[in-house]
């Protein structure tokens, strides 16, 4: 798995979401660093420089994490993680209660959600092997009916050679887990029911991922659930508001950190 470790202190661990990269939740990681705690940013198996596995479950996905911060003598840690990373991240706590000290769950919840990706999956995979730049593939992408912000953030992936376009996450594996990565597959048998831990649900004021109705799965699996929202975001909100967003997250760190 691949890996960047900055910084000094207390390690937290940074997961990015489906088609992101260890880029993805940087500047967070800088002020995580500058409050004196080290800070571990992770590609998600078959993104980014790490490795394929498949199936990509997120009990898999979760203890590869954890294999990895064994590697390299981490016991116990932080996690935040922005929507499949969230997912991932709860699956952390739920498989490894003693090694979680808390969780941040960005716009992201315990459920099931239906498939929406599909316009997504199939712009991706009919780019033009011979597109010529960005600019054409932007085009192609919303001709899809892609909106512009998400076009621009999968484009940051895309990788164009002679003839031949690839991108840094494995596209086929991820169709071919898709059920997984929107299911809640979280629970196995050495794994608790509830983490008691704390744990910010923290939304987009302007998504739709974490509704009310989620509330009574979210309390049963996180008793000690709190909840913010910022105003005037979607679901990419440490992209559309990241000071704000980079001001709760360390705030709920220091003061979980100051705690423990």
């Amino acid at each position: 798995m691949n890996f960047v470790d900055s910084g000094s202190g207390f390690p937290i661990v940074l997961i990015h979401g489906l088609f992101g990269d260890c880029d993805n939740l940087k500047g967070l990681g800088r002020e995580l660093e500058q409050l004196s705690f080290r800070v571990i940013r992770v590609d998600c198996p078959n993104h980014g420089k790490s490795a394929a596995i498949h199936p990509m479950t997120y009990p898999a996905m979760a203890a590869e994490i954890k294999a990895t911060l064994d590697s390299i003598g981490i016991q116990q840690f932080m996690v935040v993680g922005h929507s499949m990373g969230g997912k991932i991240a709860m699956t952390l706590a739920l498989s490894y209660p003693e090694s979680v000290t808390a969780v941040v769950a960005t716009d992201i919840a315990p459920v099931v959600y239906q498939p929406h990706h599909q316009k997504v999956f199939a712009g991706l995979n009919s780019m033009p092997a011979d597109i010529k730049d960005r600019r054409a593939a932007l085009a192609h992408l919303i001709s899809h009916d892609i909106d512009e912000g998400t076009a621009q953030f999968l484009l940051k992936s895309l990788v164009r050679g002679d003839n031949q376009v690839s991108w840094k996450f494995n596209l086929a594996e991820l169709i071919a887990s898709y059920h997984y990565i929107v299911g809640w597959y979280n629970i196995e048998p050495n794994s608790i029911a509830s983490y008691q831990g704390p744990i910010l649900f923290l939304r987009g004021g302007d998504s739709n991922y974490v509704k009310a109705e989620y509330q009574a799965q979210i309390v049963a699996q996180f008793p000690h659930a709190s909840a913010k929202t910022i105003e005037g975001t979607g679901h990419w909100l440490h992209a559309q508001k990241p000071a704000v967003f980079n001001r709760v997250v360390c705030d709920f760190i220091a003061k979980c950190a100051a705690n423990s």
